[in-house]
């Protein structure tokens, strides 16, 4: 029925191509780089994952069995892409006078809440980098005779030994090697740590022995350990944010090829989304403001609008996060959500989904994920009066399946979340706007407008003449 041809945008050979199965009896392999849970996700961390999503229910949606991997970074990543400093998780139990342990497992939660909140399906495996180690030294016992070189810093993976090093990125240059910091003895500058060895003197929580010292493995070995072990290489689909392309993948491709013998990238197909642009530091972490999904419910604004404001930009675009850009999308939502909560006063039975309206459905999502180009036709098949409301829903749950926005079930109520510190209950507002409806009835406009305030000094926003007809929303 789903049967538009799917392409996808390869990162590695930057071209838009056919997408099928390596091995159709495997189903579709799909590895997601992960949080490094030294703190909780920032929102722009999340659209990688609102897109991974999209990816692997477009996948589900046109019928391929799927595996899908989202990795969870709890050791090994250093405060930048270098290969010195604080690692992360380290850095964030000094300060959160936790132990390594407890604020990985602290901000994992987290973010699986974001994962729930934003209606993203839980993937196959969620493997914790922790859970690996024993792997990860044998997989560089594998490579290291020629692929690598120790300093006493730890050990290094040689660059020069693999072929094409950096096509992902599109070859490296004076810049992308800046991001590296230089350590004394490398022999490349792109060469990176695969283990980096303790330094005299100091002890971290989370170090292993290993034949390079004691320490801890460097980031980008992890994910090829992982991918590695539950999905076989090579496998279908990389996924991660733009700024993986630059090193982070660069690396993981190298060691795929060290450890296979050959010139393979270990997946076939490498997807990147592009950035949350912020230039109104609204979403600046030092400025205390919105960062966060948490800090986003706390202002009043359901999680759902943010996926809505991730699907109407493609994911290999820009997207700006602004209040206007937010806004826009939770009245969409609103509207969305009393569109379907009429369809469903006037349903009567059950009815079947127009193959005409799930073909535009497939074609638009079949062009690399077109989700900007899918949301118009949800428009204009909930409005299609010359199709049945029984059909229309029925269609409706296609594309909730592919869209993720979960129209058949949201309700008013639910997009009506509360600001942290909100004392007032929905009942008690209703309560409370019917008493101002008696007084506005009545021209007591004094009374009207002492409990419009009333309202407003406890976070509720009352919304008269607005054209949605919501009575109020939580105040921002």
């Amino acid at each position: 029925m789903h049967d538009a041809p799917l392409t996808l945008y390869n990162s590695l050979t930057r071209a838009t191509e056919p997408f099928a199965p390596i091995d159709p009896a495997k189903g579709v392999r799909i590895y997601s780089c992960g949080p490094t849970v030294y703190s909780d996700p920032h929102l722009g961390n999340l659209r990688a994952y609102v897109f991974t999503d999209t990816l692997s229910r477009v996948l589900r949606w046109k019928g391929y069995a799927l595996t899908h991997v989202i990795n969870i970074t709890d050791v090994g990543h250093l405060t930048s892409d270098a290969d010195s400093g604080d690692d992360k998780m380290e850095k964030a139990a000094r300060a959160e006078a936790l132990s390594a342990w407890d604020v990985a497992r602290r901000h994992t939660e987290v973010f699986l809440r974001n994962l729930a909140d934003l209606n993203i399906r839980t993937p196959d495996h969620l493997p914790r980098a922790t859970e690996y180690v024993e792997k990860m030294i044998a997989f560089a016992k594998a490579i290291a005779p020629e692929h690598c070189y120790t300093l006493e810093s730890g050990l290094y993976f040689d660059t020069a030994t693999v072929q094409g090093y950096g096509r992902l990125a599109g070859g490296q240059d004076d810049a992308g090697e800046g991001r590296i910091d230089p350590v004394e003895g490398k022999r490349h500058p792109q060469d990176f740590a695969i283990w980096r060895k303790t330094p005299a003197g100091e002890t971290r929580q989370m170090e292993w022995d290993s034949p390079w010292g004691r320490g801890a493995p460097g980031w980008h070995l992890e994910c090829s350990v992982m991918s590695r072990e539950l999905l076989g290489l090579p496998f279908d689909i990389h996924t991660g944010g733009i700024d993986h392309r630059e090193v982070h993948h660069p690396n993981e491709i190298a060691q795929n090829q060290a450890i296979c013998g050959c010139a393979d990238a270990g997946a076939r197909t490498w997807m990147h989304n592009n950035f949350l642009v912020d230039r109104t530091g609204k979403m600046s972490k030092s400025k205390g403001a919105i960062a966060t999904l948490e800090a986003l419910k706390a202002t009043g604004v359901h999680p759902l609008a943010y996926r809505l404001m991730c699907l109407s930009a493609h994911y290999r675009s820009e997207l700006e996060f602004s209040a206007d850009n937010l806004g826009a999308a939770l009245t969409r939502l609103k509207r969305l959500v009393m569109t379907v909560a009429a369809l469903k006063a006037r349903a009567n039975g059950t009815g079947t989904a127009p193959e005409a309206w799930l073909t535009r459905l497939d074609e638009a999502v079949s062009d690399d994920l077109n989700t900007p180009r899918a949301l118009p036709v949800l428009d204009e098949m909930l409005a299609d009066k010359k199709t049945s409301v029984e059909d229309r829903l029925a269609a409706l749950v296609e594309f909730d399946a592919v869209l993720g926005l979960n129209l058949t079930v949201v309700t008013r109520e639910d997009l009506r979340v509360r600001p942290a510190g909100a004392t007032l209950t929905a009942e008690a507002i209703e309560a409370r706007l019917a008493e101002r409806k008696e007084a506005r009835a009545a021209k007591d406009f004094a009374r009207s407008d002492a409990i419009r305030d009333a309202l407003a000094a406890e976070g509720v926003e009352v919304m008269d003449g607005d054209p949605l007809g919501w009575d109020w929303k939580p105040a921002l």
